[in-house]
């Protein structure tokens, strides 16, 4: 069975998918990308402005890690905008973000102001993440589909409840401007490809690659060696460890991968390099804490020493 399809179709054979690859002519990426060095006369514009879309009644610390890894990960601002009644807590999990509230109905729902005021709030931002713990709210599926289809040219990265709300992924994304940076699990990329769990998990590099050909997107399928691709170029993950199986590590991620873009690298170098720090900050967690009690507010803390031995082996 599919997981979650909304809609029949008729996926490609395993057969076709294996002839695509192997016409395709991939290329494997071994190298980590590296940020330049930060000039002398820098100032907070001069590495991004970050806007993170995320948080919901119950799940506010999902916006939080975010726009923590977003701050650890050397973005020059970040803001994230939250639903309206949980701004305030969102606005306390860190001194050094500001906070936009989005508008709501009454009953917690988006109105249609609600993507109007996020695509006026990203118009100066340099990069978007949009997603992580916004829930399955009424009307949250046409709002993130507004915002992502409205920016011109803003590079995004799309996680958790942002890729359910796109699932399944079609052909109407094709016409964007805009760069995307899917992030899913083996479970969501099975609601955005249409395919069953048993495929995805048997054949994950073949539908990785043709679906970022299909859909022009990077794509970084998590999981043990998480994979990024760009349709062409491949790269395989070797950082990370059990003990990051937790919550809110993908939320970690998103903010990661959105700095990295906010300061202006390619999104498959941001998504490439935003998994390997990510994996990196884990492991050296793990190190100093143990795999058992490593929890997702963690990795935060550890990015800045993955980004110094990045730095160190300059």
């Amino acid at each position: 069975p599919l997981c979650g399809s909304r809609t029949k179709r008729q996926p490609q054979t395993m057969a076709s998918y294996k002839s695509d690859m192997e016409n395709r002519n991939i290329i494997p990426v071994n190298a980590i990308p590296r940020l330049p060095k930060r000039p002398f006369d820098a100032h907070k514009g001069t590495f991004g402005k970050v806007l993170i879309v995320a948080g919901s009644m119950g799940m506010t610390g999902a916006a939080i890690l975010s726009g923590r890894a977003a701050l650890r990960s050397g973005a020059g601002l970040v803001q994230i905008a939250t639903p309206a009644n949980v701004q305030a807590i969102v606005a306390g999990g860190n001194p050094c973000y500001t906070t936009f509230a989005i508008p709501q109905h009454a009953d917690g729902s988006f109105g249609e102001l609600a993507a109007a005021q996020a695509i006026e709030w990203a118009q100066t931002a340099s990069s978007l993440a949009i997603g992580p713990g916004l829930g399955r709210s009424p009307g949250l599926a046409a709002f993130i589909r507004t915002v992502v289809s409205e920016l011109p040219k803003l590079p995004i990265v799309i996680d958790a409840d942002g890729l359910n709300a796109l699932s399944p992924f079609t052909e109407e994304f094709k016409a964007r401007e805009c760069a995307l940076v899917l992030t899913p699990h083996p479970g969501e990329f099975c609601r955005l490809s249409g395919h069953s769990m048993t495929e995805v998990q048997e054949h994950r590099e073949e539908l990785a690659i043709a679906f970022a050909a299909k859909f022009g997107v990077v794509l970084l399928l998590k999981g043990a060696g998480t994979l990024v691709t760009d349709g062409r170029k491949l790269y395989r993950n070797s950082t990370g460890n059990p003990g990051m199986a937790t919550g809110g590590s993908g939320d970690v991620l998103t903010g990661a991968i959105a700095a990295l873009l906010g300061q202006q690298m390619s999104p498959f170098d941001a998504a490439t390099l935003g998994a390997w720090i990510h994996g990196k900050a884990g492991d050296l967690a793990a190190q100093e804490l143990g795999q058992t009690g490593l929890t997702a507010a963690d990795l935060p803390e550890f990015l800045p020493h993955a980004f110094r031995e990045r730095e160190d082996n300059r």
